[in-house]
C-alpha cells in the first residue's frame, strides 16, 4: 500500500513497517546525471590512453574501445545501483538513491531494465521522453522506472547520535517501552534549549520513575538517560 502525503511517498512493507520517502524531481536527478556523465567521461578518457598504449593497431583499438565504452556505459550505473545501495557517484553527491516501488533495494533485474530503457527516455532528443514522463508522473518516474518498477528518492540522512549526559549511568528501576526510552534520551539532548524550571517540572512528573522530586529527580533521570545512550 502506498500514498502521497505532504510530498512524501508513504509505503507500508509486508512486515508492517511504514516508510516515508521523498521522490526526487527532474532538477535533482539532472544534477546527478550530469555528475555521472562527467565522471564517466573522465574515466573513458583515461581508458583510451591505456588502450592506446597497449594496442598498436588503430582499427583494433577503435573496435575494442567501442566495445569497452558500450559495456562501461551500461555496467557503471547497474553495478553502482546493485552494490552501492542504489547510488551512482552523482546520486551519492546529490543525496539520492534508487529503490524498488515497494521501498526495498533494487536487484539486478530492476537495475538492468531501467538502465537499458534509458535509450527510450533519451528520445527524441536530450531525454525529452524521460522528462515528459517525470512531469506527468506524481512520483517523478521516467519510462525506465515505470517499466522496471523503481523510483528515485532522496536518501535519509543518518540520525545524529544523541549526546551522552554528563552523569554516572544508572539502571532503570523497571523496564520502559522503546518510545519512553527515546523520550528520556531526547529530553537531555534538548536540555540546553529548555529552561531549568521546565526541566524541573518534567523531573517532578517523572517522580514514579525516580522516586525523587526537584533537582534530585532530575539528576536521577540524567543518570538513567546516560545508561540508555551508552
Amino acid at each position: 500500500m502506498n500514498s502521497l502525503l505532504d510530498g512524501r511517498l508513504s509505503l507500508t512493507t509486508p512486515e508492517g513497517v511504514r516508510l516515508l520517502l521523498v521522490p526526487a524531481g527532474p532538477v535533482a536527478r539532472g544534477y546527478a546525471w550530469a555528475i555521472d556523465f562527467v565522471a564517466w567521461g573522465m574515466g573513458a578518457s583515461f581508458l583510451i590512453s591505456i588502450l592506446g598504449a597497449v594496442i598498436p593497431s588503430e582499427k583494433l583499438l577503435n573496435g575494442v574501445t567501442a566495445i569497452v565504452f558500450f559495456l562501461a556505459y551500461w555496467a557503471y550505473p547497474v553495478l553502482c545501483e546493485v552494490y552501492a545501495g542504489g547510488r551512482t557517484l552523482g546520486k551519492h553527491i546529490v543525496g539520492l538513491q534508487v529503490l524498488r516501488a515497494n521501498g526495498l533495494p533494487v536487484r539486478w533485474r530492476e537495475s538492468v531494465l531501467r538502465n537499458l530503457l534509458m535509450v527510450a527516455d533519451f528520445l527524441p532528443l536530450l531525454y525529452a521522453a524521460g522528462l515528459l514522463a517525470m512531469l506527468c508522473d506524481r512520483h517523478f518516474r521516467r519510462l525506465g522506472d515505470i517499466v522496471a518498477g523503481t523510483q528515485v528518492v532522496y536518501r535519509d540522512k543518518p540520525p545524529k547520535r544523541v549526546a551522552v549526559p554528563d552523569a554516572a549511568p544508572l539502571p532503570l528501576p523497571f523496564p520502559l517501552t522503546p518510545e519512553q526510552q527515546r523520550a528520556l534520551a531526547d529530553l537531555f539532548a534538548r536540555e540546553s534549549r529548555l529552561p531549568h524550571a521546565r526541566m524541573l517540572e518534567l523531573a517532578d512528573i517523572a517522580e514514579p520513575l525516580t522516586g525523587r522530586d526537584g533537582d534530585a529527580s532530575l539528576e536521577r533521570l540524567r543518570g538513567m538517560a546516560a545508561g540508555l545512550v551508552r
